[in-house]
């Protein structure tokens, strides 16, 4: 009889055992998850040496900037605007990133953030919610987007800076 129950006591103790693994299995898992998450969200230098490995060397040698490198800015906060619209106004969100060609036009690109939101923001609130329910509307909206910046960043910087805007999350209420 002794020896039946250090037999169940052994056999509970497996399961409990079992249990406490897969909780810490299931932790590490979820740290792991966490961690992935926290670091590889919105550094444009992770972004810039996953596009180009060897940093972006653009004219050292050549004088010429690489046409391939693709570097993605990322703006800061989301546009929130109202809209007018046939039967009602409504809301919308828009997370713009810019594409640009080259380390020079990325740096160039951050330092005039602020003309850049503003150039974007007037153009996205000359929308219409009617044209916004269509992706057609909203590639003319992307496309007027780009004309009005390209126009505003000549101005002041003297040369095309950004090559596309990219709307990475759209909604509207």
């Amino acid at each position: 009889m002794a020896a039946e129950k250090d037999l169940v006591i052994a056999e509970g103790g497996g399961k409990k055992k079992l249990f406490i693994i897969a909780g810490a299995a299931a932790a590490v898992v979820l740290l792991a998850l966490v961690g992935f998450l926290m670091f590889s969200g919105g550094d444009s230098s992770t972004a810039r040496s996953a596009a180009d490995p060897a940093g972006a060397q653009g004219g050292a040698g050549s004088g010429t900037e690489q046409k391939g490198t693709a570097l993605y800015v990322a703006l800061p906060r989301p546009f929130v605007f109202n809209v007018p619209g046939a039967s009602r106004d409504r809301m919308v969100q828009i997370k713009v990133q810019l594409l640009v060609r080259g380390s020079n036009n990325e740096t160039l690109a951050m330092r005039h953030i602020p003309l850049i939101e503003g150039s974007l923001l007037e153009t996205f609130s000359s929308a219409n919610a009617d044209e916004l329910v269509t992706v057609a509307g909203r590639d003319a909206l992307k496309n007027k987007a780009l004309s009005d910046l390209q126009q505003a960043m000549i101005e002041v910087v003297g040369s095309v800076v950004v090559d596309e805007v990219l709307f990475t999350g759209f909604v509207m209420q």
